[in-house]
């Protein structure tokens, strides 16, 4: 590939960081932002102006003549359907932003309409991305604190409280219908089998603590792990945690085994303390604290970007990313029938 012509679809709060990457990589490999799509075409323009991107259109049909390699969907799930189905239809691959769809049988037409298309769809996950987990892989691939056998990450962002939760980056958020889990621990579920292998069986209770939502806003998900782990998310998005940006690593997680514990803070420190032992020991480990997460927004696209440039492999392509709806379908249910649900 000569150049990698991309479009961007969507001016919401979170796409600041996905131009903001298209920019920064556009530096380093020959990629060509041509345009930006957004029913509202005052916000296309105010977009493409502050980043230099020459074309603005109100729909994904209209840039057709301009022939985009990719299309970066940066929207709400509710406008997946139409607007991955329109952009594989110009002949493009496709990033989406996760949630994928707002439910699996949609997930899985989109995923087969690609198929039969030839086309990609990449699902746009990028906390497996954040540089905490991308070391914490690193450290269990060296044994260094031997058979894990418990995990927990307690979700803690302290945004969603009061009549105003949300509103001022994401409002839709209200909205939702299905909210802590669809939305956001979906995210954690990800990283959960990108460190530890698959889920067998899950077991939920959720609940709403914000009564201005729709969705649930709280909850307790234990997993059941193939290798015999036993997986605890536990979120409250009311509640927060000890950190300077509560949003940086959204909570703390500890992976416990035969030898030691690893621990993840709230600052994004990893600490490391062995079997009988007292104290922790720092693991220091480079990352940047810019953008979102880690920059892992930036981290996430370098690596599609790489797959096209220098065939490296795809994390998350939309076919493998059902795995992780079916397990939030299960959450639900579990939650709603009050039992285990298998997988």
């Amino acid at each position: 590939m000569n150049k990698l012509k991309v479009a961007c679809v969507g001016t919401g709060y979170f796409a600041q960081f996905h131009y903001q990457a298209w920019q920064r990589l556009s530096n380093v490999f020959p990629i060509e932002v041509i345009a930006v799509v957004n029913r509202n075409i005052d916000n296309a323009k105010r977009v493409a102006d502050e980043y230099g991107i020459p074309n603005v259109a109100s729909s994904i049909a209209d840039i057709a003549h301009l022939r985009p390699d990719l299309i970066d969907v940066i929207t709400p799930p509710v406008t997946h359907d139409t607007n991955v189905r329109q952009a594989i239809d110009l002949g493009a691959n496709v990033i989406c932003q996760k949630p994928f769809c707002e439910s699996l049988s949609q997930a899985e037409s989109l995923v087969e309409y690609a198929k039969q298309k030839d086309k990609s769809i990449i699902i746009h996950e990028n906390f497996r991305f954040m540089p905490w987990y991308r070391k914490l892989a690193e450290l269990l691939s060296q044994n260094l604190v031997g058979d894990v056998l418990n995990v927990s990450f307690k979700l803690r962002p302290g945004d969603g409280q009061g009549n105003d939760a949300y509103l001022a980056r994401q409002p839709y958020f209200q909205q939702m219908p299905k909210f802590l889990v669809h939305e956001t621990a979906i995210h954690i579920i990800d990283v959960f089998r990108f460190l530890f292998g698959e889920i067998t069986q899950v077991s939920a209770r959720l609940r709403k603590c914000n009564p201005v939502i729709q969705g649930e806003d709280s909850g307790v998900i234990h997993f059941d792990m193939a290798n015999n782990i036993s997986a605890l998310f536990d979120g409250n998005r009311c509640l927060d945690h000890a950190a300077s940006n509560h949003r940086r690593t959204m909570g703390e997680m500890w992976i416990e085994g035969t030898q030691g514990c690893l621990r993840l803070d709230g600052e994004a420190r990893i600490w490391h303390r062995a079997f009988n032992h007292i104290d922790e020991q720092q693991i220091v480990y480079p990352w940047q604290d810019q953008a979102f997460g880690g920059d892992c927004v930036f981290l996430t696209i370098e690596h599609i970007v790489k797959h096209y440039f220098l065939q490296t492999p795809l994390e998350n392509t939309a076919a493998e990313y059902l795995t992780n709806i079916k397990i939030v379908d299960a959450v639900y249910h579990s939650n709603e029938q009050k039992r285990v649900v298998l997988l």
